[in-house]
């Protein structure tokens, strides 16, 4: 009797170490099944942007969509140097996935110069280029013969005479199509303004001297200018936007085409509005 116990109770601890082995074995299957869909969710995976900006108001403008892409899988990182002009050498050596800085004229002008193939992919916002004054209330007090500053580097003097030109103060010469003019290149001046050519930088100094100046809105902004006190300024139209640039063939990554969406969306144009208000408009 104890020998046929002592075989039954063998039998039994070899059942109990199957079915305890079978329960083992599911548990492991179950965990390779996990692990197989963390690897599979590789489709899940944070991808980092890199997209080099100007620190005002581009790289401002960058951190406030940084939590909506993030939602998208994005990690967006913002690359800013201290000097602006490297960030489209870095996009063509592929140190940065796109750049938010300059405006189309300008990248119109340095792709021909160095060659770029670049694309644009969105337009975000405008700096207006404004008219101050610290005599005159409104343009129509501008008087026959008055001194204008404007700035003398090419790109910001074409800027201004086409910002007087939509004024009705001048008119420019036909065919004009670089981006570049100076006095020269007006065609009509029924006033006889006499335009002073200046550092862009000086002309905030310069206005005591001046009937009224064409100034860049970020000098504006430096020199403690209100830029609401300006006369008239350039609006959302105009060619001067700031603009989102990458390398040709990746605008259409889906990455680049979620951080155009998220830059011109109803919550950033809210975002720009009340954070600058009329030192910066949007463009969208």
């Amino acid at each position: 009797m104890k020998k046929q116990a002592s075989s039954v109770l063998v039998a039994l601890a070899i059942v109990l170490a199957g079915v305890l082995a079978g329960c083992g074995s599911d548990k492991g299957n179950d965990g390779a099944a996990a692990a197989e869909g963390s690897s599979d969710g590789k489709a899940g995976k944070e991808i980092t942007l890199k997209v080099g900006a100007a620190a005002v108001p581009h790289a401002e403008i960058l951190e406030f969509i940084k939590p909506t892409l993030k939602e998208e899988g994005i990690n967006l990182e913002i690359v800013t140097l201290d000097d602006e002009g490297q960030l489209n050498p870095a996009l063509q050596e592929k140190q940065i996935d796109a750049n938010y800085f300059q405006h189309v004229p300008y990248l119109d002008s340095i792709k021909e110069e160095k060659g770029y193939d670049f694309a644009v992919t969105a337009k975000v916002h405008v700096e207006p280029i404004g008219f101050y004054s610290g005599k005159l209330k409104s343009k129509e007090e501008l008087k026959d013969g008055a001194k204008i500053g404007i700035p003398n580097n090419p790109s910001n003097e074409y800027r201004a005479l086409v910002l007087l030109q939509q004024q009705g103060l001048i008119k420019l010469k036909d065919g004009l199509t670089t981006y570049e003019a100076t006095p020269k290149d007006i065609a009509d001046n029924p006033h006889n303004f006499e335009f002073v050519e200046a550092d862009a930088a000086t002309l905030p100094r310069a206005l005591p001297d001046l009937d009224g100046a064409v100034i860049n809105t970020n000098i504006v902004l430096e020199s403690g200018i209100d830029p609401e006190s300006a006369l008239f300024r350039e609006d959302a139209n105009s060619p001067y936007a700031n603009i989102i640039v990458v390398r040709s063939g990746d605008e259409d990554r889906d990455e680049i085409k979620k951080l155009d969406a998220a830059l011109t969306s109803p919550d950033v144009k809210k975002f720009i509005e009340d954070k600058y208000g009329v030192a910066v408009v949007p463009a969208f």
